[in-house]
């Protein structure tokens, strides 16, 4: 895997890159939409291709594990043979449903023993354990395994979270490094800072991450909870420890706001559910601001749900049409809804990566973000 750095914004941190991997090229900034479980739930592939234009996708290594399972991806030669996506794919470690799935799993020096939220059944992810997993899983960029820290939390867990973190790095990094991809193609690990909101605690984590000299680096344990004001703060500290050559990606981030705020902090890379879950709910993101579809205001408004619309999707939907289907209970409201904020999404990244080449990002982004955040 190999990163260029394209252009700087002269005004923030905003870079442009291009991330070579074996199934294509990723051009940064760039969002990833969230398959947990080897799919981005009411999205066809097709859609993702051509109307999405997704270049990079994330499954989830917890998920896969437990459905389809192993043998089944492998057999099938890996996820992207399984799910017939080619291009490439990112997988989180498992390292999220140790904060999440707090009430089931225990957590010791060996690993995480999880209770299966589908039957129960225990399992152990180790550091090795997952390294092995995300082999067979077959993703082009994989995740080591870590712990994310809830917020708030004392900091005396925070540090004792990270160095464990840390050490978990150093055996992910061994197990690695002592193994081959299954499927004939390059295969690259990404460690994770770690430190809660504590700026001595990310600190060290940045400068420990950064010394692994790894491909890329990912910055985990934020949009937990705390205020969008830490998010950055946090994000601008740690961007500013790992080195500029490497991609950055911010795990699990975030809203169109947080999106523009992050890539003018030096982030090259996100992922969130959010577009996807909300788009279900009848929340639409657009480029003049938030859309509650359902709202009795969208009845006769033959409008389309956004006037840019066709620049990011091929969609002739109105807004009256869509809230139709969602009062109507029809499967389809979710689907192009989610095609929809993906759409959205994806084109905010690109046009991000546009200002910044041409070197207008910051006012650019500046209008973009009264924009983004308004409830229409």
């Amino acid at each position: 895997m190999h990163f260029i750095r394209e252009a700087t914004d002269h005004h923030s941190s905003a870079r442009a890159g291009k991330l070579e991997t074996a199934h294509g090229t990723v051009h940064t900034p760039i969002f990833m939409p969230v398959g947990t479980a080897g799919t981005v739930k009411a999205v066809h592939q097709r859609e993702l291709k051509d109307d999405i234009r997704a270049e990079i996708i994330l499954g989830n290594t917890y998920h896969l594990y437990l459905r389809p399972g192993l043998d089944v991806l492998q057999q099938a030669g890996g996820l992207h043979k399984f799910n017939g996506w080619d291009r490439p794919i990112l997988t989180d470690s498992g390292g999220y449903q140790v904060f999440s799935l707090s009430d089931n799993r225990k957590l010791t020096e060996e690993g995480a023993v999880f209770k299966s939220h589908i039957d129960g059944s225990k399992h152990l992810f180790s550091p090795e354990r997952v390294m092995d997993i995300q082999r067979i899983i077959g993703a082009d960029i994989i995740m080591a395994f870590d712990e994310c820290t809830p917020w708030p939390c004392e900091k005396k867990y925070a540090n004792d979270s990270m160095l464990l973190t840390h050490r978990w790095l150093d055996r992910c990094i061994n197990r690695f490094n002592e193994t081959d991809s299954l499927y004939g193609y390059e295969q690259a690990l990404f460690p994770i800072v770690q430190g809660s909101t504590f700026d001595d605690l990310r600190k060290i984590s940045a400068e420990e991450i950064a010394a692994r000299n790894c491909v890329g680096n990912a910055i985990g344990g934020l949009s937990v909870g705390e205020p969008a004001e830490e998010m950055y703060r946090i994000a601008e500290l740690v961007c500013s420890i790992l080195p500029a050559d490497k991609p950055r990606y911010l795990m699990g981030v975030g809203t169109p706001e947080n999106l523009l705020e992050n890539i003018a902090l030096g982030v090259d890379m996100f992922d969130c559910v959010m577009p996807t879950r909300n788009a279900r709910n009848g929340m639409l993101f657009t480029s003049e601001g938030i859309i509650n579809i359902r709202n009795e205001k969208w009845k006769n408004d033959f409008s389309p749900v956004d006037p840019l619309q066709h620049t990011f999707v091929d969609s002739d939907y109105s807004k009256a049409y869509l809230r139709h289907l969602f009062i109507s209970g029809e499967y389809l409201a979710g689907m192009i809804a989610s095609v929809h904020n993906l759409g959205f999404y994806l084109w905010l990244v690109r046009e991000a990566r546009n200002q910044i080449i041409m070197g207008t990002f910051s006012g650019w982004k500046n209008e973009m973000v009264k924009k983004v955040t308004q409830r229409l």
